[in-house]
């Protein structure tokens, strides 16, 4: 069973990774609807970043808030928005990926 506060983190992955799918897509603010609806996509994703902060180290919720999105865009990008990434790009989310991983599986800092 997942815990709330590791609940309450994945929405502020998703709606960060929504974010900052709609900033790209308001080419630099220049289409307001997309730029507002990231705003607000961004706003949600602050809200629900700041409750698991209250029962899980800040550097712990940060990595995994990161790390993940990091991962979630690059695909979006990649399927959405046509970004490629190259060798050492697609190597380096991979060693996120194992980060993230790592923290989840073996860190007594995190509720399990």
């Amino acid at each position: 069973m997942v815990s709330k506060p590791s609940l309450y983190l994945a929405i502020a992955i998703v709606s960060e990774v929504i974010g900052t799918s709609l900033l790209t897509a308001s080419h630099g603010f220049a289409r307001w609807g997309y730029a507002v609806a990231s705003l607000a996509a961004y706003g949600c994703a602050f809200y629900f970043l700041s409750i698991p902060l209250k029962t899980i180290p800040t550097g712990i919720v940060y990595a995994i808030w990161s790390g993940v999105g990091i991962v979630l865009v690059s695909g979006i990008g990649a399927l959405f928005f046509k970004q490629m990434l190259d060798t050492p790009a697609l190597i380096g989310i991979g060693l996120i990926m194992v980060g993230v991983l790592v923290i989840n599986l073996f860190s007594g800092s995190i509720q399990h």
